[in-house]
């Protein structure tokens, strides 16, 4: 599997807020990766692709 590029949430202001990153790997069912993207090597969270989306569906 490859990991796609980092990208930020659209929601992100450039106010220097809390920001979210994620990024989705190659395979159609793979995890995805969540960081903080003002603290990137702290390291990531793989989650479950559906939950993912579940997730972004009821915040949205």
């Amino acid at each position: 599997m490859t990991p796609g590029k980092w990208r930020k949430s659209s929601r992100s202001a450039g106010n220097g807020g809390n920001c979210v990153e994620a990024r989705t790997y190659s395979a159609r069912n793979a995890l995805v990766d969540v960081r903080d993207s003002k603290a990137p090597e702290l390291g990531s969270l793989a989650v479950d692709r559906a939950e993912f989306i579940a997730l972004l569906r009821s915040v949205g």
